[in-house]
C-alpha cells in the first residue's frame, strides 16, 4: 500500500430518510425492534396493478430541509438526498466554509432518478404539446442532480460526482469516495444514494418482470421475507441514506462529536452473465467480498456480522448465501447475516446508503437487526439470519453487500471504532 491508501477513513455523520423513520434515532429505533415500514401504496392509485404495496416514506415536509422554491424544483429523490445530507452533515457537526469547502465532496447515486417527473411531462407532453413541457424537466430527472443539489444546498465545492449502478449504486459511491479520500483528493465526503421510484411506470415494469411480491396485497407487513423458504420477490421502497466520512485525521483535528465507525475496505466486480439474473453460485458476489476482504487486509475469520442484499427473492437470497458459504468456508456457521429490507424494503439506488447506516450504527450499538417475516427455513438458505428479533452482540469488523442489475456487486468493510 501506498503512504497515502493507508488513511484511516471513518463515518461521523449519518442521515437516513426512510420508510421505518426520518433521522438516525427513528431509522435504529425501528430497526432494532423489528418494524416494518411496507404498506399500501398511497403516492397513485395502484387499483389496476398486480403489486398494490410498497415501502413509502410517511409524512416527508422537504421545505424543513430546503427552501419551498428549491423543493419545487427538486424531484423528490433530490429532495431525499438534500433532507439525508442535511442531516449528516448536522449530526457529523461539520462545518463548511470558504476555508474548507474544495476539500470537502459530494458523491450521491441513484438506480433511477427522477423518473415521477419524467413520467408527469411526459403526460404533459401527450395531453397539451412540447411548448407546455416545463424547461425543469431534464434539470429535475437526471441522476447526478442529487449530487449537484447537495453541493449547492451545503456549500461543498470538493470532488463531485453520482454514481447510477442500479441496486449496487450506494455501496458503490461509498467506496468510491472511500478511494477519492485515500488518494488525497478530498479530507471529507458527503456520501450515499437515493431513489424515489414508487411510481405507476416503474411498478408496472418491476410487475411485469414478476420480480416483486404481489401475493401478499392482503398482508403488506409481510411481504419482504428474505431466506424464507415463501419468499416471492422484493417490495420496492423509497428514501435516502448519506453519510459523512473522513480521515480520522480531520475527524480528530476538528474535534468531531462521534465517530461511528471506520470503513476499511471496498470490493467490487461485474458478472459478466444475465441483465437482471445474478451469476451461477453467487460467482461474481464472492470475487467482490474477496475483493473487499484483500483490500481491508483481512482474513475472512475476522468477519462476523454481514449486512446483506437479500431482497427476497426466489434466486437472489440463495445466491447470496452460496457466495458467503464459498467465501467464508468453515467460518460460514459463525456469521450473522441480516436483511433489513425485511423491514424497509428495497430503496434500489437508495440501500445501499442506508444499509451502511445500519451497518455502522450495529456496530456502535453492539446491536444486529433482525431479518423479520422469517417464518420457514428454506434448505437453499440455511443461514444465521438474526430471524425476527434484534440480538446484542458485540461485533468488530462487519461487511454489508449490494448487488444490482446489470451484474454489478459491491461490497464495503467496516471496523468496530
Amino acid at each position: 500500500m501506498s503512504s497515502s491508501s493507508k488513511k484511516r477513513i471513518v463515518v461521523t455523520g449519518v442521515g437516513a430518510v426512510t420508510p421505518v423513520g426520518t433521522g438516525k434515532e427513528a431509522y435504529w429505533n425501528a430497526l432494532a425492534s423489528g418494524a416494518s415500514g411496507v404498506g399500501n401504496i398511497t403516492a397513485f392509485d395502484a387499483t389496476d396493478f398486480d403489486v398494490k404495496i410498497a415501502a413509502e416514506v410517511k409524512g416527508f415536509d422537504p421545505s424543513v430541509y430546503m427552501d419551498r422554491r428549491e423543493a419545487k424544483r427538486s424531484d423528490r429523490f433530490t429532495q431525499f438526498a438534500i433532507a439525508g445530507a442535511r442531516l449528516a452533515v448536522d449530526d457529523a457537526g461539520l462545518g463548511i466554509n470558504e476555508t474548507n469547502a474544495d476539500r470537502i465532496g459530494v458523491l450521491i447515486g441513484s438506480g433511477i432518478g427522477g423518473l415521477a417527473t419524467l413520467e408527469e411531462q411526459i403526460r404533459v407532453l401527450i395531453e397539451k404539446g412540447p411548448n407546455r413541457v416545463s424547461p425543469l424537466l431534464i434539470p429535475m430527472m437526471i441522476v447526478n442532480m442529487a449530487s449537484g443539489a447537495v453541493s449547492i444546498n451545503t456549500g461543498a465545492k470538493g470532488p463531485n460526482s453520482a454514481v447510477a449502478t442500479a441496486c449496487a449504486t450506494g455501496a458503490h459511491a461509498i467506496g468510491d469516495c472511500l478511494e477519492i479520500i485515500r488518494r488525497g483528493d478530498a479530507d471529507a465526503m458527503i456520501v450515499g444514494g437515493s431513489e424515489a421510484a414508487v411510481t405507476p411506470v416503474s411498478l408496472a415494469g418491476f410487475g411485469n418482470m414478476k420480480a416483486m411480491a404481489s401475493t401478499f396485497n392482503d398482508r403488506p407487513e409481510a411481504a419482504s421475507r428474505p431466506f424464507d423458504a415463501d419468499r416471492a420477490g422484493f417490495v420496492i421502497g423509497e428514501g435516502a441514506g448519506v453519510l459523512v466520512i473522513e480521515t480520522l485525521e480531520h475527524a480528530e483535528r476538528r474535534g468531531a462529536k462521534q465517530i461511528y465507525a471506520e470503513i476499511i475496505g471496498y470490493g467490487m466486480s461485474g458478472d459478466a452473465y444475465h441483465i437482471s439474473a445474478p451469476a451461477p453460485g453467487g460467482e461474481g458476489v464472492a470475487r467482490a467480498i474477496r475483493a473487499c476482504l484483500k483490500n481491508a487486509e483481512l482474513v475472512p475469520e475476522e468477519v462476523t456480522y454481514v449486512n446483506a442484499h437479500a431482497t427476497s427473492t426466489p434466486i437472489g437470497d440463495p445466491s447470496e448465501v452460496s457466495a458467503l458459504r464459498s467465501v467464508f468456508g468453515d467460518h460460514f456457521k459463525n456469521l450473522a447475516v441480516s436483511a433489513i429490507k425485511s423491514m424497509t424494503g428495497h430503496l434500489l439506488g437508495g440501500a445501499g446508503g442506508i444499509e451502511a447506516i445500519a451497518t455502522v450504527m450495529a456496530l456502535q450499538n453492539e446491536l444486529l437487526p433482525p431479518t423479520i417475516n422469517y417464518e420457514t427455513p428454506d434448505p437453499e438458505c440455511e443461514i444465521d439470519c438474526v430471524p425476527n428479533v434484534a440480538r446484542k452482540q458485540k461485533v468488530d469488523v462487519a461487511i454489508s453487500n449490494n448487488f444490482g442489475f446489470g451484474g454489478h456487486n459491491a461490497v464495503i468493510a467496516f471496523r468496530r471504532f
